[in-house]
């Protein structure tokens, strides 16, 4: 029961300091970049979740550890990694855009699943073996940057919308000035002569 707690206690403290170094020292520089650049270290980073294959390579994990836990994460992050990979060639391509898309609900879903099948097939820690770190260390950062890049495709979603809001009131702001001109060109002439009666 104690190595299980331990588990759980570390998957705890991963994600609340990945939190934290994300929310001051990550995000504050990626928020500065287009969401375009934005996306790519994050895609980087997930390119590599083909370490998950470790989960099947005897020896790095223990012969009791539950083939369906093993087999679904190895698989689901390899395809997570191609994905990454995939967009990272077809950014800033929109077929890149939509293939961040499509990585990013399939990993976000593919680790969501993993911790589902361990809960349901009664992982026990020790027999995650050398990949113990990968539950404990990698996936907190990993659901924290799926986060974020979901918050980045958001808002690359919401740019046109807000540029052509901004259009449409640069739009209207000028069409004002230029009432507001012909207005006084207009009154111009009905002041001279209004002075001129007054001077007879």
């Amino acid at each position: 029961m104690l190595p299980q707690l331990w588990f759980f206690v570390s998957i705890a403290f991963s994600f609340t300091t990945w939190g934290v170094v994300t929310r001051r020292y990550v995000w504050p520089k990626l928020r500065l970049l287009r969401p375009v650049e934005a996306l790519r270290p994050l895609l980087i980073l997930h390119s590599f979740r083909f370490v998950g294959l470790a989960f099947l390579v005897p020896g790095v994990v223990s012969p009791e550890l539950p083939s369906a836990f093993a087999y679904s994460a190895a698989y689901g992050d390899l395809v997570a990694a191609i994905l990454a990979s995939l967009s990272l060639v077809l950014l800033p391509r929109g077929a890149g855009i939509v293939v961040v898309w499509i990585f990013n609900g399939w990993g976000l879903a593919d680790l969501l699943n993993a911790f589902y099948q361990a809960n349901d097939a009664g992982l026990v820690a020790g027999q995650l073996g050398a990949t113990y770190f990968i539950p404990t260390l990698v996936v907190p950062l990993l659901l924290i940057t799926h986060g974020l890049i979901f918050r980045i495709l958001l808002q690359h979603h919401n740019q046109p919308a807000m540029r052509e809001s901004r259009q449409h009131g640069e739009g209207l702001s000028s069409g004002r000035s230029m009432i507001d001109a012909t207005t006084d060109h207009s009154t111009e002439p009905q002041s001279v002569a209004a002075a001129t009666r007054l001077a007879r």
